[in-house]
């Protein structure tokens, strides 16, 4: 074959994909085209487009999906790749290519650099914007709960006992806790361990409940000052220092951040201002989402503890949502190493377009799992749609065998291995909250007898 016949079938490709933002699959391709080549052919030019940077691919054999760009910021940050090949991940924006190149070099390729004050001086309350007002009015249609004038904290009080495992589960998760959902679920419920875990994990999702429990019960008190940030470390912190007298103290001593350049801030009486000024600045702001993701940006980047500073700012950013009787930030499904990436994209260079991204994502998720918006999305989520069969199976036969929460958690990480490689995570997360999620009401669903679940549910311990 000539070679300008080549390109031309590759331009022919090239003008399929670039006419569909979401990418599109093989099948889809060959739809779209006018006179697609033989399945094997297209393969191969479709693997020749992706060599040349011409097309970026994500997902997996029959789940691939291309997308047009040169651009792939996916092969920058692995960990940005979908969760699912159903589910094409975080939209991120053009900026973001940037700020990944910039913190995924090698740490010797990268500048050292210190606490910039500018960066928090700069920041002027209702003048800046981390957001833009069109995002922030996104935020606000999928979030908005409809409950009237309601006290403060009425949603996140109506779905606690879900909240209290999301976030304790998700906030530990992108701590690298291994707990699972399941786990997590039995140690919240009835106070157990999981075996095999060390007992500091146990410790810091148990923190995580007593914290998210502060932040909702008293919502009406609570807020961007030194009473609840301060208590909100203690709680999370509980246990876990090397100095059990640091837990809602503002550090006295230097500390280092792994895996990065940056050098936070030392001097007691500076960290002190500068912890002042930015729960000041929290305070001052009128949008709750620029708020919470203020608070977000701003003191993991002082690190004004000696530890637990992240776990404080992603519970912290939940303050005015909650208070707003906005639907609270749960971080369901963030990466753990895209979140660190666009955390470090604050500390080494003081750009906040990655964290932002992930942050509007993430919110869009969590309104999805506890708002009236996922009634109105209209599509089914497409990975239960993929693994319907297997999810039903799975949930059906932990009841009809009479499992107990061990024994579940082990077959639903079996039934895991039979899936594809990328997919596992996310299946041992649906299949535990579906197995949670079962009551009468929902049982046949999973062609279930009301004699099976009785059963099973008087001895689900």
């Amino acid at each position: 074959m000539s070679r300008s016949i080549h390109e031309s079938e590759l331009q022919d490709i090239l003008a399929a994909i670039t006419r569909s933002p979401d990418g599109l699959g093989i099948e889809e391709i060959e739809s779209a085209m006018h006179t697609p080549p033989p399945r094997r052919t297209l393969q191969r030019r479709l693997a020749l487009l992706v060599a040349e940077k011409r097309l970026r691919m994500a997902g997996q054999r029959r789940g691939a999906r291309y997308f047009s760009g040169s651009a792939d910021v996916a092969a920058l940050l692995p960990t940005i790749a979908p969760h699912t090949p159903d589910d094409f991940g975080i939209p991120f924006s053009a900026e973001v290519l940037e700020v990944a190149k910039a913190v995924t070099r090698s740490l010797s390729a990268r500048q050292p650099v210190g606490y910039n004050r500018a960066f928090l001086d700069g920041y002027r309350p209702n003048v800046s914007r981390y957001l833009s007002e069109s995002v922030c009015a996104e935020l606000h249609d999928a979030g908005q709960a409809a409950i009237g004038e309601m006290p403060a904290g009425t949603y996140a009080r109506q779905i606690l006992g879900r909240l209290l495992i999301d976030l304790s589960w998700n906030s530990s998760r992108l701590e690298g806790n291994t707990y699972s959902l399941l786990e997590t679920e039995r140690l919240l419920s009835v106070g157990q361990v999981a075996s095999g875990k060390d007992a500091l994990e146990a410790q810091m999702i148990l923190n995580h409940k007593r914290a998210i429990e502060f932040l909702v019960e008293p919502a009406a008190e609570i807020g961007c000052n030194r009473f609840t940030v301060l208590n909100l470390h203690a709680l999370l912190a509980d246990n876990l220092l090397a100095d059990p007298t640091a837990g809602g103290r503002l550090r006295s001593i230097g500390v280092g951040v792994g895996g990065t350049v940056f050098h936070p801030l030392e001097g007691p009486q500076r960290i002190a201002k500068c912890f002042q000024q930015v729960l000041d600045s929290a305070e001052a702001i009128i949008e709750p989402f620029e708020q919470a993701f203020f608070l977000m940006v701003h003191l993991p980047y002082l690190q004004p503890f000696e530890d637990v500073n992240k776990r404080v700012s992603r519970l912290a950013a939940n303050i005015p949502l909650i208070r707003h009787n906005l639907c609270p930030l749960s971080f369901v499904d963030v990466d753990q190493q895209t979140y660190i990436h666009a955390v470090l994209g604050v500390y080494e260079q003081n750009r906040v377009e990655l964290l932002r991204d992930v942050f509007v994502w993430a919110y869009k998720r969590s309104s999805a799992r506890y708002s009236a918006v996922r009634q109105s999305l209209g599509e089914p989520d497409p990975f239960r749609l993929r693994y319907r069969e297997l999810l039903v199976e799975t949930v059906a036969q932990v009841v009809r065998a009479g499992m107990s929460r061990d024994q579940a958690i082990t077959f639903i990480q079996a039934q895991a291995d039979t899936v594809d490689k990328q997919d596992r995570p996310r299946f041992v997360e649906v299949a535990e909250t579906e197995v949670m999620s079962l009551h009468e009401g929902n049982i046949a669903r999973y062609r279930l007898r009301p004699s099976e679940y009785t059963a099973w549910r008087a001895q689900w311990i």
